[in-house]
């Protein structure tokens, strides 16, 4: 069973809420045209001034994901 891979987006500032939940559209896009397996992708709020987007992948996968979407960060997804 091949490791799962959490690619992070991070926003900052008043915005960063509907930033994020409007990112993680962008991200479920990309998933269907290129036609990529995800466990997950969601938006969390941290607090008024930041948040952050993520999607849940394969860790094969990770590579070309992470040089087409540049994400801030990742980390292995144990969920």
């Amino acid at each position: 069973m091949s490791k799962k891979i959490k690619l992070i987006w991070d926003f900052r500032g008043p915005t960063a809420a509907k930033i994020a939940e409007h990112h993680e559209i962008h991200l479920k896009e990309f998933c269907v045209t290129e036609k990529i397996e995800v466990t997950a992708t969601g938006f969390k709020s941290i607090d008024d001034m930041y948040a952050l987007a993520f999607m849940v992948i394969n860790e094969e996968n990770m590579i070309p994901i992470r040089d087409a979407l540049k994400p801030h960060r990742g980390e292995i997804y144990e969920g």
